[in-house]
């Protein structure tokens, strides 16, 4: 029998030899092409240039719509561009869609399309044989200056690494909406309610730091850290920019719902889906200004760690004891799925 891949991103490693016999692109525009760590593609397009991406909404139900339209937007800001139209492609499953259903998820791409000042300008919407749950893949385009775009390969030797918010925001929300009854019989329905708020509060937006970073300056490297969690963020970038990382475990912010539902799950959190948290690799000397900078504007941000030699690899410190940082073959989240 073959081997075949668990639920998830395909292994980098494989991802990367793929990509390289594949999509070797010769347009002389295309100036950020497929690779490890990079969250969109970035075209020259005029006096400025096209930033592309595409991204599935596969585990979530609830709120699919404004969920996809965040998802693709958070990649195109972390490259450094606005984003400004929106392309969905709407997949529903067949014998359990009606008029209500597709309102709901239309009415949520209105609403978080109109929330960041991005137009919904096409896309393609069906029902589909052999679905169990509607499925959302969208594609988000964004725009900026042709000098205004960092990749995820930037990251230098002393460089800092600051992330905002925490991790596993996005997995506590997804635990709470999709498995609520479980998580009724650990805890209380005022808990419950805070996990399910998560998705905007603290949220899964990064637009808004993303773009206060490329305005405060000094960055070399943005990644929205979504499947595989930080761990994989971090490796995404060390990799693509060839270089190691030291990551001080206690610097990393977790909040309480985030730890109790990963507890409750036996999930490792650096390893569970963590959009609503953005990796940024700063210069030394503009890691303070910009940590400033997102505080006054409300949002929480800690620097986790600095760019290391690519000899030292990719280390984190916990309790003293620095050891490699953990690789994960496919998101921790997976468990909670698999278990029904």
């Amino acid at each position: 029998m073959p081997p075949y891949y668990p639920v998830g991103k395909l292994p980098a490693e494989d991802l990367d030899r793929i990509l390289r016999r594949y999509a070797s692109g010769a347009d002389p525009r295309l100036l950020v092409g497929p690779g490890i760590g990079r969250d969109a593609a970035v075209i020259s397009f005029g006096p400025g240039v096209l930033v592309s991406k595409t991204d599935p909404i596969t585990f979530a139900t609830e709120e699919i719509g404004w969920y996809a339209v965040n998802i693709n937007a958070n990649d195109v800001a972390a490259m450094g561009a606005t984003p400004r139209w929106f392309l969905s492609t709407i997949l529903l499953p067949e014998d359990k869609t009606d008029a209500e259903l597709v309102d709901r998820i239309f009415s949520g791409l209105a609403d978080a399309c109109r929330e960041l000042g991005i137009t919904l300008c096409g896309g393609h919407t069906e029902i589909t044989h052999g679905l169990d749950r509607p499925l959302l893949i969208g594609q988000m385009l964004g725009e900026t200056t042709a000098d205004g775009y960092v990749s995820g390969d930037g990251a230098r030797l002393g460089d800092r690494i600051l992330l905002t918010k925490g991790i596993a925001i996005e997995a506590t929300a997804l635990i709470a909406m999709e498995k609520s009854d479980e998580v009724r019989t650990r805890f209380s329905d005022e808990f419950l309610e805070t996990c399910r708020r998560y998705l905007r509060q603290p949220g899964l937006s990064v637009v808004r730091e993303a773009r206060l970073a490329m305005e405060t300056g000094g960055v070399r490297a943005m990644h929205d850290p979504t499947e595989g969690g930080l761990a994989s963020g971090l490796r995404e970038i060390a990799v693509a920019s060839g270089v190691g990382m030291l990551i001080e475990e206690d610097r990393i912010p977790l909040l309480p719902e985030p730890e109790a539902l990963c507890a409750f799950y036996g999930l490792d959190p650096l390893g569970v889906i963590a959009s609503g948290a953005l990796l940024i690799v700063v210069e030394a000397d503009r890691a303070k200004p910009l940590a400033v900078r997102l505080g006054d504007a409300g949002i929480p941000v800690a620097e986790i760690g600095s760019v290391q030699p690519p000899e030292f690899g990719i280390r984190i410190r916990s309790k003293g004891e620095i050891t490699d940082l953990p690789a994960f073959d496919r998101d921790e989240i997976g468990k909670v799925f698999e278990a029904t």
